[in-house]
């Protein structure tokens, strides 16, 4: 089994309900010290959306419209979890098709305290209501990254019915294809690795590699932001007077807190405590560095002063670009991703975005699709063991296979091509259909008034 490594999976549950009292003392136990990481991962990433993102975004958006961006972020967070246990985690993590899992855990049926799934290592398991959880983090905020393409401009009832539906037919099924299989323990002899493969999600049989979400949370969200905010259209006044961040302060504190938060995304999806962990979180803090390094060096250059903005940016750039590669690099292949993600990343933000026109308000396309594509494309290189990276784990011969960084690029490439395509045309058919039954848009008089008292009926700062 040839170029895979632990991409981040379901690695299908092994239930043990109705077992005998023989079969009970033969349940494999987790190890607590697994566990309780687990649940503090889980927590640091709720950290990351409520409030991290919310703040980060909060801060970039004109003082009239604070509460606004606060409120889609806090609802699109409530609204996404009662989905993920309703039907989401059964669709995204069991078996299936290659597109999508089925319902035999909906309304989370058959899950149990004495449930259990597999982590990356034959024989390891953890919880799985620990493990379910934590993907509902993830779940939560790929949705909510989405809501910064078209700040300041879009319905609320258009945020919670797009959001409805984008969740359903494009995170879940992106979700499944890239991150199911059927565990470790499946993969005794080259016979019952390609029988486990072959239930496997579409994009995970292609050998793609996505850690913790360069595909199926930024590149997915990133896209839909794209096609959100041209078809929502641009703000009023875009381009003619100034929207500036209100409070910077406020982003930049939300860019922090997305930081912290950001090692139970990524050292959290490694599911065990050990030296992998380790190696994980030393990447995330290292090429977020150097991101943050990068973008400020080349706006200094550019404008002539480095701003906190621009810092926050680029830290966030790091983060999203790697993502994908933080259980396959090595602490130097994390330090040069990073200084790609935070130059690339600005010109996005600037040139790209000023050549083409498009009033994507907080930069989600040029910060996540952009370093998500970056950072997915990037993996195959920096894996690679001549480069420092770790190489790709063969769980039938019990160690590291043979690498070649032109076959693994082949396979980064499906899982981007394939994200941007399936989330691309998911998301426009979402929008027609929310602006068919509620309209996209609020009024030109309720925009110009701004959201917080048009939707809410309250404002954030009072004189």
């Amino acid at each position: 089994m040839k170029n895979r490594l632990r991409p981040l999976a379901l690695l299908t549950p092994f239930l043990y309900v109705g077992a005998t009292a023989a079969e009970q003392a033969a349940l494999p136990i987790p190890n607590k010290g697994d566990t309780s990481w687990m649940i503090v991962a889980t927590v640091l990433v709720i950290l990351m959306t409520i409030p991290g993102l919310a703040l980060f975004y909060a801060g970039m958006v004109r003082a009239k419209n604070t509460l606004s961006i606060l409120m889609q972020i806090f609802m699109t967070f409530c609204l996404v979890a009662v989905l993920w246990a309703l039907y989401g985690y059964s669709v995204a993590f069991t078996e299936g098709n290659i597109f999508f899992g089925g319902f035999d855990k909906a309304f989370l049926s058959g899950i149990s305290t004495d449930s259990v799934v597999a982590t990356f290592s034959k024989g390891v398991y953890i919880p799985e209501y620990i493990y379910m959880m934590f993907q509902l983090t993830f779940a939560t905020i790929t949705p909510a990254l989405i809501i910064g393409a078209f700040a300041e401009r879009i319905k609320f009832a258009a945020v919670l019915l797009f959001i409805l539906l984008w969740f359903t037919f494009s995170y879940l099924p992106i979700a499944h294809m890239v991150w199911y299989w059927a565990g470790p323990d499946a993969y005794t002899d080259a016979e019952a690795a390609s029988t486990a493969t072959a239930t496997a999600g579409f994009i995970f049989q292609k050998g793609a590699l996505d850690f913790a979400g360069g595909t199926v949370v930024h590149i997915n969200a990133g896209i839909s932001g794209l096609v959100g905010c041209l078809m929502v259209g641009k703000r009023l006044g875009f381009g003619e007077e100034p929207m500036a961040p209100h409070n910077v302060p406020m982003t930049m504190t939300g860019a922090a807190l997305l930081w912290v938060g950001w090692f139970g995304f990524n050292v959290g999806s490694n599911l065990e405590a050990n030296g992998a962990a380790g190696l994980v979180f030393a990447n995330t803090l290292l090429a977020t560095a150097s991101a943050a390094l990068s973008w400020m060096m080349v706006e200094w250059l550019r404008r002539g002063t480095p701003s906190m903005l621009g810092g926050a940016s680029g830290a966030v750039a790091g983060l999203v670009a790697i993502t994908p590669a933080c259980g396959w690099a090595g602490p130097m292949g994390a330090i040069v991703l990073g200084l790609f993600a935070g130059a690339i990343c600005f010109w996005a933000v600037t040139e790209l975005k000023n050549a083409l026109g498009y009033d994507d308000s907080l930069d989600v396309f040029g910060v996540h699709c952009i370093s998500g594509i970056l950072g997915s494309l990037g993996t195959a290189i920096v894996a690679s063991p001549a480069l420092g990276g770790t190489g790709v784990y063969d769980y039938v011969i019990n160690g590291i296979g043979e690498y070649s960084i032109f076959t693994q690029m082949q396979s980064q490439l499906w899982g981007v091509l394939l994200t941007l395509l399936w989330s691309g045309g998911v998301s426009f058919i979402a929008y027609k259909i929310v602006d068919m039954l509620v309209g996209l848009r609020v009024s030109e008089d309720f925009e110009r008034q701004g959201l917080d008292i048009s939707e809410h009926g309250e404002i954030a700062y009072h004189d």
